[in-house]
């Protein structure tokens, strides 16, 4: 016969650490749908920038430009503006530029909230644009890598478009069922895609400890006026200035 008393507790332990294992299950989802944006991108752009550099971003100063403006783009704008700020800036837990919206047409009555619904409006427009570009750019991103292989690059760069436009249908028709299940696919992969670039960084950074210049703002802030001769799709790094 079994223990009465022992029900109780087991039930309370599996209560407990159910929250902790779900919550593990969500971050490594999350990895895989928002933060695999966020990992590839940079190297887009990272690229983008040093083609455009002068001397074609050989150049030391060139280098550890670019590296620091996007430091700084990540921290201040994934960590400043959007942890710090938008995050706590949340309608009944709903977050997004519908919610600042209606938010800010609480406390701005009359012909100010008509203006504000329209600045609502062009708002999730960019973001459905936004939605729409940024898939396209970091795989198309992370394809472009095949044109580096030794030997092979060369010959597969006439599939790095088809390749792209076959992968973008796949994820899609996937994710019509569901963000689930692409959390479930590119969370663990996009994981071990950090893990990697950690694991590289970390081996590599003690071939040149002077990249830890990076870190600071005022290279970026130099490079902008004295190694980039910045082109058409890399002049907004340094527009700020």
């Amino acid at each position: 016969m079994a223990d009465p008393a022992g029900a109780p507790g087991e039930g309370a332990e599996g209560a407990h650490h159910a929250p902790k294992e779900k919550f593990w299950a969500l971050a490594l989802g999350s990895v895989g749908v928002v933060f695999g944006d966020i990992g590839t991108s940079p190297l887009y752009a990272m690229r983008e920038a040093l083609h455009h550099a002068r001397g074609g971003g050989t150049s030391e100063l060139a280098v550890l430009g670019v590296v620091s403006l996007v430091i700084w783009a990540l921290v201040l704008i994934v960590t400043v503006k959007y942890v710090i700020f938008l995050m706590r800036a949340d309608n009944k837990g709903e977050g997004g530029t519908l919610a600042l919206m209606a938010l800010a047409q609480r406390v701005s009555p009359g012909r100010r909230s008509a203006i504000i619904f329209a600045l609502g409006v062009a708002g999730a427009a960019l973001f459905y644009a936004d939605g729409i570009i940024t898939p396209a750019v970091s795989v198309l991103g992370s394809m472009e890598g095949m044109k580096e292989l030794p030997g092979v690059g060369a010959r597969l760069a006439p599939a790095v478009v088809p390749a792209t436009a076959v992968i973008l249908v796949a994820l899609f028709l996937v994710q019509a069922r569901g963000t689930a299940s692409v959390a479930k696919l590119f969370g663990p992969i996009t994981a071990a895609w950090f893990l990697v670039l950690g694991a590289l960084g970390l081996y590599h950074i003690a071939d040149d400890l002077s990249v830890f210049r990076a870190l600071s703002p005022t290279t970026a802030w130099s490079s902008c006026s004295t190694t980039a001769s910045w082109g058409s799709s890399s002049w907004a790094a340094c527009s700020w200035r």
